[in-house]
């Protein structure tokens, strides 16, 4: 779900048929009330040390949002300078977990600059990233920017020890408690909110949890409400329709996925292979020059292919600050639901349930690759050993988003986040608005050379 991986009108009707129950007091005249205000609870409010034309300042959240545990934690905060906007707030919400927010502020502002005119662009990091970032030195350098690179059991070890009994504080719903304070600091009764992959997740739990409070939301990169299956199911059997689109675009002669799948059974490499072309598509949509490392390795000859495993993991390395692999295993450990229970399994036994898991995959659910691939992620793994902890319910799985506007974006070569999420996200929104950009992979908004994809998010934000 990283930027690797990984891998928001007429509301008032909505509004009204939720505030019995959600809202009390203040929401009753709600609508009485200006749809922004300056939002004078984000203190320390100065230019942006390093981007001056935006204002930064932090808001303070309690470690626990229960109050059980005592403790508080400073958030980072970015924002433009038009605090009168007409549409209110539009929230950024970056990837990871462990991106960082403030740091992208100007990237970020130059992709949505035709919208901002109209609203007032927020960016913050969320809890255990950016310049406050869980520290895991061991996992940071086994795993550097990648979902599914498998770091050595002692990295995994040392971070859990290194952040103790409170890693259990630093999953999505933490954050999506951290996100209401933000839109009460801003001054908002509404949030517009636009999230890139596990930005989306966020998005959507928030949506679900303060539906009250949601103008409309942009989903670009879709991870689905359920959350993220850790041995990628969807994603590998994805690769295939990937590669052969981009063969046929690119004129090559060979079957991609045929190779792929021969080349898994002939080395066993599939985890590495997943890894390395959900990594590549960041530089290649196209994926150039694969199918023909693929072919060659089927044919008994895997230098070419090793060759470009190892090229794309030179580009590998990244501090915390820009994404934090510590924050990363314990929102996953978490979040997860994995072959063996959640965080909350006693870690006795978790191994064996795995083993079995892996027993009854069959060659058709992970296709072109093998069960040992699906077991094998790093992104499962990190997991396995984790500390036993507490875990919060997930949300009624059939539960729909709030009835406001949805656009869905994706890219048709999108690995980390493929287009199968997208539409099973889609089933949850009341009607729902999707775009599919051919030829881009992952983060359409930001990284996609077709600008059609930005195109339809201005169009959308601006109705």
């Amino acid at each position: 779900m990283t930027s690797t991986r990984g891998r928001v009108a007429a509301l008032l009707g909505a509004v009204a048929v939720v505030a019995g129950t959600t809202l009390a007091g203040p929401a009753a005249t709600a609508s009485a009330e200006p749809r922004h205000r300056p939002g004078g609870g984000i203190t320390g409010q100065a230019p942006c040390p390093d981007a001056p034309e935006f204002t930064c300042g932090s808001i303070t959240v309690p470690l626990d949002h229960s109050g059980a545990t005592p403790g508080t934690l400073q958030l980072d905060v970015a924002t433009t300078g038009n605090a009168d906007a007409p549409k209110g707030d539009l929230l950024f919400l970056t990837g990871g977990p462990g991106q960082p927010g403030v740091p992208l502020m100007r990237r970020i502002a130059s992709k949505l600059t035709p919208v901002l005119k109209d609203y007032r662009l927020v960016m913050y990091d969320q809890r255990g990233t950016g310049r406050r970032a869980l520290q895991c030195p061991g996992l940071q350098a086994d795993m550097g920017s990648s979902d599914l690179a498998v770091p050595r059991e002692q990295s995994i070890a040392d971070c859990a020890t290194a952040l103790g009994p409170n890693a259990r504080y630093y999953g999505t719903a933490d954050t999506v408690g951290d996100i209401d304070l933000l839109r009460q600091a801003l001054g908002d009764h509404r949030l517009t909110l636009d999230g890139v992959s596990y930005g989306t997740f966020v998005a959507e739990r928030y949506a679900l949890a303060h539906p009250a409070h949601v103008e409309r939301l942009v989903l670009d990169s879709v991870v689905p409400q359920g959350g993220y299956d850790p041995m990628d199911l969807v994603a590998l059997p994805a690769t295939a329709r990937v590669l052969r689109a981009a063969c046929q675009a690119t004129g090559c002669t060979t079957d991609p996925a045929a190779d792929l799948s021969a080349t898994v059974r002939q080395y066993g490499d599939g985890a590495q292979i997943l890894d390395a072309l959900t990594s590549y598509e960041f530089t290649d949509p196209n994926y150039g020059g694969v199918p023909e490392a693929l072919h060659a390795a089927a044919g008994g000859h895997p230098e070419k292919l090793q060759a470009f495993i190892d090229d794309v993991h030179k580009g590998d390395a990244a501090p915390a600050e820009a994404l934090s692999q510590g924050l990363h295993a314990a929102t996953l450990c978490a979040d997860g639901r994995y072959p063996w229970g959640s965080a909350d399994t006693p870690v006795e036994g978790r191994a064996a349930a795995l083993e079995r898991t892996r027993q009854d995959l069959t060659a058709e659910q992970t296709w072109p690759y093998d069960p040992a691939t699906a077991t094998g992620l790093g992104s499962l793994l990190v997991c396995l050993d984790w500390p036993r902890e507490p875990v919060p319910p997930l949300p009624p799985a059939h539960r729909k988003l709030p009835n406001v506007p949805v656009l869905l974006l994706g890219g048709g070569r999108d690995l980390s986040t493929p287009n199968e999420w997208l539409y099973q996200e889609a089933k949850s929104a009341h009607d729902p608005q999707i775009v599919i950009v051919p030829g881009a992979a992952h983060s359409v908004q930001t990284r996609a050379a077709d600008p059609a994809g930005r195109q339809a998010v201005y169009d959308f934000l601006l109705k």
